[in-house]
């Protein structure tokens, strides 16, 4: 199984839209693919359910959010209980909770006493994980992508020490650039900071890796011109490059090749605008709108033109991380 984490402090950057259609999508390619939604304001979760049944999840007493398992273990009554997902068109769904803020705290907390090899602490800190992994072992999953907040706080954190491979949606703007600088060192931080605690863990604990290792990065919300970008983005789309080697990768960053010649590129998406609202509407991902949907005349075209680039998208994650595909 390999956790994919989504992962930018700058927000509204499209990382939402991004994993619920990579979600669809895998499950189309035949991969066995949880969604959990790690973020405190839940945004993925009312992407694949209607109202009604948000009401009913987080009316307090269902335990079917990402946060009812690790409850007990917050409240001192005992460890993580199995967790319950929603299952939607064959996307298993750990569903988000609003609540999820009211455990920043205790994840400083614990992040400073694991230094000194306290049990709990280590099992605060891998909560997400292990509610993660005991997700995926019942739906027998190939595949986990975890949807997080634009923050650099402990949520995030315990988020990232779940995860596998890190990929990065940016916008081809100057605060993207500024987020990426910060997201960088933050995230090598991270990193270090997990590996300096699990030389401390008690005996026999299983703890995951927390390797976070940085798979590429995604510009979304591009416009284009005759298949390029417009002269106000292409300014800040020629400096992706740079800044994530040196910002993410710690490398220096020598002459580079345009940004479609980057390895680190998974791909540049356009703004699909005119699609999302119908998504929206129809509670399906952009590729998958029908003509019933409202998808006509240049709709049509746009629903196929999705489909392509999601798929090759897909297609091109599976291949820098090791997702076996059908």
């Amino acid at each position: 199984m390999k956790t994919i984490a989504f992962f930018n402090n700058k927000g509204g950057v499209g990382k939402t839209s991004l994993v619920y259609h990579l979600a669809w999508m895998y499950a189309e390619l035949g991969v066995n693919v949880v969604a959990a939604d790690l973020d405190p304001q839940a945004n993925l979760t009312t992407m694949f359910l209607d109202e009604d049944t948000l009401e009913d999840l987080w009316a307090g007493s269902t335990g079917r959010t990402v946060m009812s398992p690790i409850r007990p273990l917050l409240e001192g009554e005992g460890g993580i209980d199995e967790p319950v997902y929603e299952e939607i068109n064959g996307i298993a769904l750990l569903a988000g909770d609003l609540s999820l803020s009211s455990f920043e705290d205790e994840l400083s907390l614990q992040w400073s006493r694991c230094l000194e090899g306290d049990k709990r602490a280590f099992r605060v800190i891998a909560a997400f994980h292990e509610v993660i992994a005991r997700c995926a072992r019942a739906r027998e999953a190939d595949l986990v992508l975890l949807d997080v907040g634009p923050s650099l706080g402990a949520i995030n954190r315990a988020a990232l020490v779940a995860a596998d491979h890190v990929v990065v949606p940016l916008a081809p703007d100057l605060f993207s650039l500024k987020g990426l600088e910060n997201l960088g060192p933050r995230l090598r931080a991270w990193r270090d900071g997990w590996r300096e605690r699990l030389d401390k863990r008690p005996e026999s604990m299983d703890l995951p890796e927390g390797r976070m290792a940085p798979a590429g990065y995604i510009v979304m919300q591009h416009a284009v011109r005759l298949d390029r970008p417009v002269k106000a983005y292409s300014r800040w789309m020629e400096r992706i490059p740079r800044t994530y080697r040196e910002a993410v990768l710690d490398e220096h960053a020598r002459v580079l090749a345009p940004i479609a010649n980057d390895p680190y590129c998974l791909a540049t998406l356009k703004h699909f605008r005119s699609l999302m609202p119908l998504a929206q509407e129809a509670r399906k991902p952009m590729f998958a709108l029908r003509p019933a949907d409202g998808a006509i005349g240049g709709h049509a075209q746009a629903v196929q033109d999705c489909h392509r680039d999601f798929r090759t998208l897909a297609r091109e994650i599976a291949k820098r991380t090791g997702i076996a595909l059908s």
